[in-house]
């Protein structure tokens, strides 16, 4: 799992709500798909499609040696009242610096206080952890009592 990639798409997906992009692309990799669909079920951005690096409408074809750099995922991304839904995307575990945290520090966290590097979650905030059953939002490891590497934060 390459967290310097991750950084750049926090970053992207953050910079492309600001500047009211409609729709924007990402590079299709598994850890980028798991984390877009858990921004879907989230409510975060509006639709997630896999394409051509020039096109979102192009028809689907298995990942090949030769076209796995051309492959990406395009993101709907969500607006209320003129308003970007999803304003910040923040890196918590940096390349340099991984925070894994148990089950008992995420339910910590799901109630609002500070465990460890990480502060606590606020209204309508989502934090995404890798844990040894893919990546799931926080309340979903804490309702499924598993601990994992804290990947990003997520909120309005």
């Amino acid at each position: 799992m390459s967290l310097v990639n991750l950084a750049h798409v926090c970053s992207h997906l953050q910079n492309a709500s600001a500047a009211r992009l409609g729709i924007t692309s990402i590079p299709y990799t598994k850890l980028h798909l798991a984390l877009s669909v858990g921004l879907l079920k989230a409510g975060f951005i509006s639709s997630v499609t896999s394409g051509d690096h020039s096109r979102p409408d192009a028809e689907y074809t298995p990942p090949t040696q030769s076209t796995i750099a051309t492959k990406r995922l395009w993101l709907g991304l969500k607006y209320y009242e003129s308003e970007p839904v999803m304003r910040k995307v923040q890196l918590l575990s940096k390349p340099t610096q991984r925070i894994w945290l148990g089950y008992k520090d995420l339910r910590t966290i799901g109630g609002g206080r500070d465990a460890g590097y990480v502060k606590g979650l606020q209204m309508g905030e989502c934090i995404f952890v890798s844990t040894d059953r893919g990546i799931m939002e926080l309340r979903e490891a804490v309702s499924k009592m598993t601990g994992g590497q804290v990947l990003c934060r997520v909120g309005p």
